[in-house]
């Protein structure tokens, strides 16, 4: 080829190059980045929303993975990400300690599951992580909420035991409260839902033991937070039933919601999956219904 035509081959190149349109990239730490957040030496992941804007305050939902679990498991499991980008909340996933054979867990109460008897105080380190993403970005302070499954759930009620003035309300799949209730005394209302299979084998519906050390039914967990929460014996009229396990037939959850005299506007809710296990098969509904009933609630 001749110098003029390596020339013109080259202006050609150069004018497509030019008219291409460039490449789309997300900013590392703008709406829709997953960021790493070092604290305490246990760095956690925060999701901003697609809709994130310096100035908007938002939800802030932080999900709590169960034992010999991990954070990016309880994600894939639960699939708030693009949840939080469909609906505009923060999502801050942190990962527990690990114990001697490599397992994490979080220390929620006697029965669940610091069972070296490490003493690592998780409820301070979540504690701090809410402080953090209020400190780096606009959190709505009304709208803090705790998921978590089985470990993931007694943390959850550990964290409305001792920290109610930063918890507006918890959800917890397969988890249970501390049955010493002299350990739980919230200095306000939180409200809570109590997700929990009949069938569950390894937290059981109707109380038991684990590690030993025993824990409370789901009906009374949900009976001391009705309780804590200032709400009457009566529940609401009954709602429809949910289809939140896909390997169940039909809508099998029932839907007990104790709503009257609650104080601050609190509800305390129980599903109760007929005939589900300790890790429901999550039906396509399942997030957009908790969703729906936790980010109702603010003080």
């Amino acid at each position: 080829m001749t110098r003029v035509g390596v020339l013109i081959v080259g202006l050609v190149w150069w004018l497509a190059a030019c008219s291409a349109a460039p490449p789309v990239e997300r900013p590392a730490d703008g709406p829709g980045a997953t960021l790493t957040v070092a604290l305490d030496g246990r760095p956690f992941q925060l999701h901003l929303p697609t809709s994130y804007a310096t100035g908007t305050k938002l939800p802030l939902v932080v999900l709590l993975h169960g034992y010999r679990s991990g954070g990016a498991e309880a994600e894939r499991y639960f699939g708030f990400t693009a949840e939080a980008d469909r609906r505009g909340f923060l999502l801050a996933v942190p990962d527990g300690t690990r114990n001697a054979r490599g397992q994490r867990f979080w220390n929620a109460t006697s029965a669940c599951c610091d069972f070296e008897r490490s003493g690592v105080d998780d409820s301070g380190y979540l504690q701090r992580l809410i402080d953090a993403v209020k400190a780096a970005h606009p959190v709505d302070a009304s709208r803090v909420y705790l998921v978590g499954h089985s470990n993931g759930g007694f943390m959850a009620y550990r964290m409305a035991c001792e920290h109610a003035d930063s918890v507006t309300a918890i959800v917890s799949l397969a988890g249970a409260v501390d049955l010493d209730a002299a350990g739980c005394a919230p200095s306000r209302p939180v409200g809570v839902l109590q997700i929990h299979g009949t069938a569950d084998d390894t937290i059981r519906f109707d109380g038991g033991t684990n590690g030993g050390q025993a824990y409370p039914s789901a009906a009374a967990s949900v009976e001391r937070w009705r309780e804590y929460d200032g709400c009457t014996d009566q529940a609401a009229a009954a709602s429809a039933p949910l289809d939140l396990d896909a390997t169940l037939p039909g809508a099998e959850t029932t839907v007990t919601t104790y709503q009257a005299g609650c104080r601050q506007g609190s509800l305390v809710t129980l599903w109760t999956i007929k005939d589900g296990g300790h890790v429901p098969a999550l039906s396509a509904t399942f997030s957009a219904s908790v969703l729906d009933h936790l980010l109702a609630q603010s003080r």
